[in-house]
């Protein structure tokens, strides 16, 4: 139940269209529900301003269905769902309602259930940037989570320090400079977020990922850098974390 329904709630009851104790018994129920392999928040939403989001990966694609229908259900607009497997994809393709839009982009694993915000409408500036290439998957991930909550999303992608004057480009740097904030995703040894960190004057939000040779141990070596950045202003999310990196940079853009 989200804050326009409970207002509606209170309504009905101001007008005497429903009962107190009727009234009460949606406020409890509303909280969560338990359907046996999942207990939705559907007060999230309520609580914090932006509603609970599905993590695919690990949950069936009947799951991953069901839990969807019961946000939709409860008054959400649109359901994000991260790291969705293929197979899920298809599955929820094939046995979803009719009329309910469903997207979904195999490079970043991201799906959305429902329509996405009017890109019109979009708030502030956050930009996504990448050492490489085979950084984009995360960093989808971080623009369409960004996205989805409504947040404007430039994209810069490949310019790493190898090729650092890529970086020093005018309209790069035009970007980096205005933006609310930055999302600085980068692989091998990490250097991007620091050197973004000493440019831009918003947070930067460092994702460590996991590309790279045997000594970057699965994006071991990018998260040391980052956490060890000599830049200000830098914070730092988990390996491969673009999902984590896009909802934090929304709650900064959105301030």
């Amino acid at each position: 139940m989200d804050e326009r329904q409970i207002m509606n709630l209170l309504s009905d009851v101001k007008e005497g269209k429903i009962a107190i104790d009727e009234a009460v018994l949606k406020l409890k129920e509303a909280p969560f529900e338990d359907m046996g392999f999942a207990r939705p928040d559907h007060h999230r939403g309520l609580r914090q301003g932006k509603p609970e989001v599905i993590y695919g990966e690990g949950k069936t694609p009947e799951q991953t269905l069901e839990i969807t229908k019961a946000l939709l259900s409860h008054g959400q607009q649109r359901v994000l769902i991260t790291r969705l497997p293929g197979e899920s994809a298809d599955y929820f393709m094939a046995h979803k309602e009719k009329e309910l839009l469903f997207t979904y982009h195999e490079l970043s694993r991201v799906a959305v259930a429902g329509p996405m915000p009017d890109k019109d409408k979009a708030e502030g500036k956050i930009v996504v940037a990448t050492g490489g290439t085979s950084d984009i998957p995360v960093a989808e991930e971080a623009a369409l989570t960004a996205e989805f909550y409504g947040s404007r999303v430039i994209r810069l992608y490949d310019v790493g320090v190898s090729g650092i004057h890529r970086l020093f480009n005018k309209q790069v740097m035009d970007d980096i400079m205005t933006a609310n904030a930055v999302i600085a995703i980068a692989g091998m040894e990490g250097a991007l977020a620091s050197v973004v960190g000493g440019l831009a004057d918003c947070p930067v939000i460092a994702v460590p990922t996991s590309v790279g040779y045997g000594a970057s141990f699965g994006g071991l070596s990018a998260l040391l850098s980052m956490l060890n950045s000599c830049a200000s202003g830098v914070s730092v999310v988990n390996i491969d974390n673009g999902f984590g990196a896009g909802y934090l940079a929304s709650m900064i853009n959105q301030k």
